[in-house]
């Protein structure tokens, strides 16, 4: 049962507005967003920047990000947004199998020497204590430019608010959200845990 049930997506006609972006991300507007709108201000600026962090600006494409938010939430055990962005990778062109091996990243044959190193360095970042060391920076600036490294962090740092918030409000996950969490991370031990 969530902490706070969120309001009907229609309650504030600005963030139904806003939140509109996320018909093409995820198929509907997210229970954490609805809930947020509890507080209007804080609902516009969240989706303002989802949509700042999420839109392509350079080489990081979407699908990658929505796996970058993936090993973030993964690491930090949020299942709600595992689900999230399992569910929008495939949204964005990820196949199956590659949101499957996302668990699998340093050994798999699907991800570039590029995307391994963003994926370390999110598994790093999303670690508490935080575990980005010399190596892990070296190997991101080996493969990604300043602008394309910012991009990333803020994939990673987007999901460590929606990992609070949505793990400490026990966010109620939606159907669609849930199917993909099923259907993708089920083998990896994947479940709604209190996201019911």
């Amino acid at each position: 049962m969530p902490l706070v049930d969120p309001l009907p997506g229609d309650a504030s006609a600005e963030v139904a507005e806003l939140a509109k972006f996320f018909n093409e991300t995820l198929g509907f507007p997210p229970n954490s967003v609805l809930t947020m709108q509890r507080r209007p201000e804080i609902a516009k600026a969240f989706i303002n920047l989802n949509k700042a962090v999420m839109t392509n600006e350079a080489r990081v494409t979407s699908e990658q990000k929505r796996l970058i938010g993936y090993v973030a939430s993964l690491t930090a055990g949020c299942r709600y947004c595992q689900a999230h962005t399992a569910l929008a990778a495939q949204r964005y062109g990820a196949s199956n199998v590659r949101v499957a091996e996302v668990w699998n990243y340093e050994r798999s044959d699907l991800f570039t020497p590029a995307e391994k190193a963003a994926l370390a360095f999110a598994q790093a970042a999303s670690s508490v204590p935080n575990a980005v060391d010399d190596a892990i920076a070296r190997d991101l600036k080996a493969h990604w430019s300043d602008d394309e490294i910012v991009e990333i962090l803020g994939v990673v740092a987007l999901f460590g608010y929606l990992n609070r918030w949505n793990d400490s409000m026990a966010t109620t996950l939606e159907p669609g959200a849930e199917a993909a969490g099923r259907a993708h991370l089920r083998d990896a031990g994947w479940t709604k845990g209190k996201h019911t």
